[in-house]
């Protein structure tokens, strides 16, 4: 597939043009021009490069990409190296942020879902594509049923406050990556529990004043599934050859 036709395709798929973001969706870098290997992971970081390199894969698809506002525009030190080593192999980078957090199949929050067990009922936000997400349990669970179906899932055990919160969970709200700002929300719409990737210092009172049980289960960790269900969805409908790669991070 050419590398155009290819940033045209996800771009129909993902209608980045539907939601402000914080950073360039689609292709990043310009590399060769016919693409059949792909390597897909969560952040285009120098190891997952090198493993594109090594695989000879003629592009990089990833969750979090290069060019973020607010940050240095100068090409130096580790962004140098990074831009350096994909250009030097003809390497594409294409980078899809918000957009592959909010799709209805193949996004970060419909993956996690569909992975815990959730069933997906809206959005928490009024807005349209929302950020955030609630839902329900088929069947009332414990927190620590939820704890441990988080840590078998994610294979990581995550932060959960429970202080004030109701004895079993139905409804849910949830953001994948850093959504721990949403956790207010989702309280004060009545859910019994919410999510995410992060926590901050001023998450623990919300959780506890507002008495709303909060899972913070790893950046990294809600966000592998994304990516992954979207190389898969590339190698099914365009019959290209992708690998995921899982470049290991606790945070």
């Amino acid at each position: 597939m050419n590398n155009l036709e290819l940033e045209n395709t996800l771009n129909n798929l993902l209608s980045p043009q539907s939601i402000k973001d914080y950073c360039p969706n689609g292709l990043q870098i310009e590399g060769k021009k016919e693409i059949q290997k792909i390597v897909t992971g969560v952040t285009a970081c120098q190891d997952l490069i090198d493993v594109a390199i090594e695989m000879k894969a003629d592009a990089v698809l990833v969750h979090h990409g290069f060019f973020w506002k607010g940050e240095p525009s100068e090409i130096r030190g580790m962004k140098y190296r990074r831009i350096q080593a994909l250009m030097s192999h003809g390497i594409n980078l294409y980078a899809y942020h918000l957009p592959l957090d909010v799709h209805p199949k193949l996004g970060n929050n419909a993956q996690l879902a569909q992975r815990l067990g959730i069933n997906v009922q809206g959005g928490l936000e009024k807005s349209s594509p929302s950020i955030a997400m609630w839902g329900k349990f088929d069947t009332p669970m414990s927190a620590s049923s939820l704890f441990t179906r988080i840590d078998s899932v994610l294979n990581r055990a995550p932060l959960h406050i429970s202080d004030n919160a109701p004895k079993l969970i139905k409804t849910i709200g949830w953001c994948t990556g850093g959504g721990q700002d949403y956790l207010e929300l989702a309280a004060n719409q009545g859910l019994d529990a919410f999510i995410t990737g992060e926590v901050s210092e001023r998450t623990v009172h919300i959780a506890r004043e507002m008495g709303i049980h909060f899972f913070s289960a790893g950046h990294h960790a809600t966000e592998r599934y994304g990516v992954k269900a979207l190389g898969e969805w590339l190698h099914q409908q365009h019959d290209l050859d992708v690998t995921f790669i899982d470049i290991n991070n606790p945070v």
